[in-house]
């Protein structure tokens, strides 16, 4: 990492103090144990915010958060061997309020703000690099296109990419800042829930490619209309490198909007449903949850068969924005064919989980109107007994319950064998889903066979007692079927999942 403790201080700001570290043993006396003294030319090989993570020669960004104060620990990172501490408090303010010794701190930047500083940092760090990056936003599939693209440029290129869901002001610079000189391309995921926040992140960022996977109903309470959601996201524009290039979802009605960026034409990709896509796929032969094989086409090449190990129409169209970034920098044909059949699943994204008893679709890690869609069209190509258990969704503003009750009658009329609904908003699925099965079952007459299964429970412990008793849990799920299971992250349906899994 070449990044110099003066680059930081000039990149941040605030007061540098260089000084040598003194530890205490556990009985509160010195040790005289004593690192060697740092200067403005020490370079640093790591920045963490989390203090069990420093190692030796790195940075700790001491934050206050709403139950740990990280200043706390910053003795405790000087005898790990960091270099350097950037704070907001001085040693004396931090032993004043916690009885932490100052006499255990080593060389410290002292900021205003430390969470302001390691965005500055991050920014400057990626002044410095010349490698290209991709970034991608959009409403739903950020992460799974993510890995779609970092996979395919994984078959040419040494690849960094986000891990997790750094995708935030905090996870985003993290992500910057573990770029090495080894890395020739790097992925990075950047989410957003309000204006301004994409343009923050894009300042940073700087990216030579700009995906938008769609445009969705997410973080309505701020952003309030699919209008506003585009104009959010495509903030991602405002700092984009000058020969930058953009790639968006030509499915999406409002990516198809986007006619220019900067004076150049975007990149379309998707299923061949727009003519302005260069790079589509077709001819989709779908081998139910374990992916599909289609024709991908792209401008100036032959048609070519390629395999989509991951189910539904949604991973079609992630396949395809991988090869529209792979083409725009240089790989072949064969590289991304190949690139794309070795892409695996994320934990909690349409992970699919073969357990002796169930199939399991593990798809909690979050969830609104469109990505909900999506998991039951999922859920509907499965050829066993189908449970969908849904949870609320987070963030829909004043349309939440309208929004909701919408799932629960897609999800009825999916033909979902049993449908589960958790939670204080799922009450609206759960009366949208009863409502649809009776239309359905007033519309077919005695020609229906079988009954709907459709259960509420207020809470997700609620259902965890029911399901304690076997003889309920065959009742609700009996072995040999498909179990969905989608919700937004607070609902914590990893909780279920984990039940699932037991």
């Amino acid at each position: 990492m070449e990044l110099s403790i003066g680059e930081i201080a000039k990149a941040c700001g605030g007061r540098l103090v260089l000084q040598s570290v003194r530890g205490r043993a556990e009985n509160g006396t010195l040790t005289g144990m004593e690192t060697g003294n740092v200067t403005e030319d020490t370079l640093v090989d790591s920045v963490v915010l989390d203090s069990r993570k420093v190692t030796a020669g790195g940075v700790f960004v001491a934050t206050v958060g709403e139950r740990v104060d990280g200043h706390r620990f910053i003795p405790q990172v000087f005898a790990a061997g960091a270099a350097l501490a950037v704070t907001e408090k001085a040693p004396e303010q931090v032993e004043a309020e916690s009885g932490v010794p100052a006499d255990g701190w080593g060389s410290y930047l002292c900021v205003e703000n430390t969470f302001q500083a390691l965005k500055d940092m991050a920014e400057y760090y990626r002044s410095k690099l010349s490698l290209p990056i991709v970034g991608i936003t959009g409403s739903v599939g950020k992460t799974s296109t993510k890995e779609f693209i970092a996979g395919v440029l994984a078959e040419k290129y040494h690849v960094l990419k986000t891990e997790g869901n750094l995708n935030n002001e905090v996870g985003v610079p993290l992500t910057l800042l573990r770029i090495r000189k080894e890395h020739e391309a790097a992925v990075v995921e950047m989410g957003i829930s309000d204006f301004g926040e994409m343009h923050r992140l894009s300042k940073m960022v700087r990216p030579n490619f700009c995906v938008i996977t769609n445009i969705g109903q997410c973080h309505l309470e701020n952003l309030k209309s699919r209008e506003g959601i585009l104009r959010a996201k495509t903030e991602i524009f405002d700092y984009m490198a000058e020969d930058g290039m953009v790639c968006l979802n030509g499915e999406d009605d409002m990516l198809r909007t986007v006619t220019q960026v900067h004076g150049t034409e975007p990149h379309f990709f998707g299923l061949g449903g727009w003519d302005g896509e260069e790079v589509y796929a077709t001819d989709i032969v779908s081998r139910g949850l374990w992916g599909s094989k289609v024709v991908l086409h792209m401008p100036e090449c032959p048609e070519y068969g390629v395999q989509i190990p991951l189910p539904g129409r949604h991973m079609v169209i992630n396949g395809a924005a991988a090869a529209c970034v792979a083409r725009l920098m240089g790989l072949t044909n064969e590289q991304i064919a190949e690139g794309i059949r070795k892409v695996q699943p994320v934990g909690g994204r349409n992970n699919l989980l073969r357990l002796s008893d169930y199939t399991v679709i593990d798809d909690c890690y979050n969830a609104n109107p469109v990505s909900m869609r999506a998991a039951i069209d999922l859920l509907a190509m499965a050829d066993t007994f189908r449970v969908a258990i849904l949870g609320d969704m987070f963030e829909l503003g004043e349309d939440s319950d309208a929004l909701h009750a919408g799932v629960g009658a897609y999800a009825a009329a999916s033909g979902a064998d049993c449908l589960i609904c958790v939670g204080e908003n799922a009450r609206h699925i759960y009366e949208g889903a009863v409502e649809e099965a009776q239309r359905q079952k007033e519309k077919a007459g005695e020609e229906k066979s079988g009954e709907q299964k459709i259960y509420y429970f207020a809470t997700r412990e609620d259902l965890l007692r029911e399901i304690a008793d076997p003889g309920r849990r065959e009742e609700l799920w009996p072995k040999g079927c498909t179990i969905l299971v989608k919700a937004s992250h607070g609902m914590k349906f990893t909780e279920l999942v984990d039940c699932l899994k037991q």
